[in-house]
């Protein structure tokens, strides 16, 4: 009796609430435009702009009414924001609305996204206040559902390829010894003192390692490069930077012999060095020698060159002391390459006294020698014992967490890689793309910017350009790519031939293509396609089974959608 008391009082309340009202008349769904319709998930959100067409006679001269746009789908509700209008008479800043022509309101909101916003529809909330008394009218139905394709990415980015720290590993690398013979003016003869020098010395040390090398030390040439300096008779200089190519040369065949080497030996002379002058020339501090050097610009002929220089007498001795003396020699180049380790000798060195190899070497033997990825963690944790401070052993350990799907364990290896290196471009990179897994656009900003320079940021920026609605712009970074994240791309771009082409490359394609394959198909109006991918994804996945029963892109069909869900 006490109930039926207090829904009488209730009732009474309200009629006099919509009595006092009433005269406002009612909006309907008539009066709201909703754009874009069906909503539309982008950059983690759900935006819509509603116009509410107020008619006229509607508002009257002392009324406040507030539109508030309210999305609810099967498990919860969101609120946007709201836009308030006044009568003519009432005294606030809100827009103005004419009661006899009426007029337009124009409101924007975005809601943040939620998975269940597929099957939703938006509603919008008015409330009339006029004077003290107010009304909440019923809520009109003004849009429906919420395309959530491009949300997908937060899947599809889970299968790009996370950032590799590469090893700059090198089997073979060239290595030169170089040596220098000097030589008095106008002479080509030897001195004891120049073959006594230290640089010869380390020379013909460096054929004694090759010798006694030889299987880590591979000989492949020596470059004898015999020069004269510009000062004199063209020809004489000539033939005299000729004879000391010539005397070089039989010294390092005598060498050669010495160490029971064999190599070629490659000469050459240059009669006048004026490029190595005008290097000399720029290295000094002679008083005038930006007017050598504009002499040499101007004139190309060696003896005017020459005749020019010698005008300058001011400095022409410190030319004679400082900088010819130089340019008469010999220069003697050893090329050889170190040959490093061989695979079967990385692998045993890792298994038995890993410490003598080189971090490079470490890294190689986890990146490419190790055929597990638990061999190739066990690798990488003994790098990080060896060298602690190399970040791409944590950033690699956590690229195989990261493959696995283990996100917990790679965001931790990446915060160590990044506490020892904050700039690691791939760490940056990793971080970023288990930020989109998250739906974390503006962090995974914040960490690609970081990435340039990783082997795979194209790759994170398309996805992250998909997140942010730009799907043209993620379609071209990965246009080289086969991968889901590829095709979601094409298809938000309406790129419908490409994206059948990349359905067609993917090597391993699972459930997430599969489901791309029924998108492609909706969108192309080719119902084998919706078919053949539902069919799939009811076999694989009950997760985006779901999701597909309420996405809209199916709506035209439900009956397959019902039959697969059978």
């Amino acid at each position: 009796m006490k109930a039926k008391v207090q829904q009488l009082v209730l009732l009474a309340a309200t009629a006099v609430l919509l009595g006092s009202c009433s005269k406002m008349g009612k909006l309907t769904s008539r009066n709201f435009t909703v754009t874009p319709t069906p909503l539309e998930y982008a950059a983690g959100e759900v935006p819509a702009t509603v116009t509410v067409n107020v008619p006229a006679k509607f508002m009257k001269k002392k009324a406040v009414v507030t539109t508030t746009p309210l999305l609810k789908w099967n498990g919860g509700q969101a609120l946007g924001n709201s836009a308030t209008f006044q009568g003519e008479k009432v005294e606030a800043n809100n827009q103005i609305i004419s009661y006899k022509n009426g007029g337009v309101v124009t409101l924007r909101t975005a809601f943040p996204f939620q998975e269940g916003m597929a099957s939703s529809d938006l509603y919008m909330r008015v409330n009339a206040k006029k004077g003290r008394k107010t009304i909440q009218m019923p809520d009109v139905k003004v849009g429906y559902g919420t395309l959530c394709t491009a949300a997908l990415v937060a899947r599809t980015v889970k299968d790009a390829n996370p950032a590799l720290g590469k090893d700059n590993f090198q089997r073979v690398i060239s290595q030169k010894q170089a040596a220098t013979i000097k030589f008095l003016i106008a002479q080509s003869n030897l001195r004891g003192s120049e073959l006594n020098s230290q640089n010869i010395k380390d020379f013909i040390q460096t054929l004694r390692n090759i010798k006694s090398d030889e299987e880590s030390l591979v000989l492949n040439n020596i470059e004898v490069s015999a020069y004269a300096s510009p000062d004199g008779k063209y020809s004489f200089n000539e033939k005299l930077a000729e004879q000391r190519g010539k005397v070089s040369e039989k010294y390092v065949a005598q060498q050669l012999r010495a160490n029971r080497l064999n190599t070629d030996v490659d000469t050459k002379y240059t009669a006048e060095d004026w490029e190595g002058f005008q290097e000399l020339v720029s290295q000094s501090n002679l008083q005038d020698k930006e007017l050598i050097l504009r002499v040499l610009s101007m004139y190309t002929d060696p003896e005017q060159r020459e005749q020019e220089i010698h005008n300058v007498a001011s400095v022409y001795t410190d030319l004679a002391d400082a900088v010819l003396p130089e340019l008469r020699r010999a220069r003697l180049t050893i090329n050889y390459d170190v040959i490093g380790r061989s695979d079967d000798q990385i692998i045993s060195a890792v298994t038995n006294s890993p410490s003598v190899l080189s971090v490079e070497e470490l890294l190689y033997a986890g990146n490419v020698l190790a055929t597990t990825s638990e061999r190739r963690e066990e690798i990488l944790k003994k790098t990080i014992e060896i060298y602690p401070d190399d970040y791409r052993a944590y950033n690699n350990i956590a690229e195989i967490a990261m493959r696995a799907g283990d996100y917990e364990k790679a965001q931790s290896y990446l915060r160590q890689a990044l506490a020892h290196n904050a700039a690691a471009p791939e760490a940056n990179t990793n971080l970023g793309l288990m930020a989109l897994s998250e739906g974390r656009v503006q962090d995974a900003e914040v960490f690609l910017a970081k990435g340039v320079g990783s082997d795979n940021i194209d790759e994170a920026l398309g996805n992250l350009y998909i997140a942010q609605g730009k799907y043209n712009l993620a379609a071209s970074k990965l246009q080289n790519s086969a991968t889901n994240s590829a095709m979601l791309a094409q298809i938000m771009a309406q790129d419908y031939a490409t994206a059948t082409q990349t359905l067609k490359a993917i090597k391993s394609p699972d459930a997430t293509t599969q489901y791309l394959k029924a998108l492609l198909g909706a969108r192309m109006n080719n119902e084998s396609l919706v078919r053949e991918g539902l069919a799939a994804v009811s076999q694989t996945d009950a997760a985006l089974a779901h999701r597909a029963a309420n996405d809209i892109e199916f709506a035209r069909y439900k009956s397959l959608i019902q039959q697969f869900a059978k």
